[in-house]
């Protein structure tokens, strides 16, 4: 199991449609502060299922949809996909390729899609049980998480995963 791409559209800072490919020789996201590098790693969590609005340096979920700008308009929702190579078939489906998908729109209504197919978030959590991949899981860490850990300031280090 491979990611091989993160497609983001109306998600927290990305407006228009933006689309990250993961290629074999890609071991990290890396770019100036305030480029959007925490807010990969937040739509990366929050499309495999990351319930706390906290955990997304958010308040609520809500705070999630691009809010506009001074020319831009808000979004009335939030769309997040990750496209799998399953080739080795680690994850439960026999499809080689496999994409997960997220929204949540402005009314507060939530939709999961697997393959374009509407499905439950437990559907999704099933999908990638036995994988190590979840949303509080160490497969997926942010530049915060590590400082905590190098410092461990106050043994910050068991409260990581809450």
């Amino acid at each position: 199991m491979r990611l091989t791409s993160l497609e983001v559209k109306g998600f927290k800072s990305f407006a228009d449609k933006t689309v990250i490919h993961f290629n074999d020789n890609m071991t990290g996201v890396v770019g100036p502060n305030g480029c959007g590098k925490s807010n990969v790693v937040d739509a990366i969590r929050w499309v495999i299922g990351e319930q706390k609005a906290r955990m997304l340096r958010s308040g609520k979920m809500e705070d999630l949809i691009f809010n506009g700008s001074k020319g831009r308009n808000a979004s009335q929702l939030a769309e997040v996909s990750l496209t799998f190579e399953n080739t080795k078939n680690q994850l439960g489906t026999e499809f080689s390729t496999v994409r997960i998908t997220r929204m949540y729109f402005r009314n507060g209504e939530s939709e999961y899609r697997i393959n374009d197919v509407p499905c439950r978030l437990k559907d999704i959590n099933n999908l990638f049980m036995d994988t190590g991949v979840s949303s509080d899981s160490y497969a997926i860490i942010e530049l915060k998480m590590i400082e905590e850990i190098i410092s461990d300031r106050e043994n910050s280090r068991p409260q990581l995963s809450n």
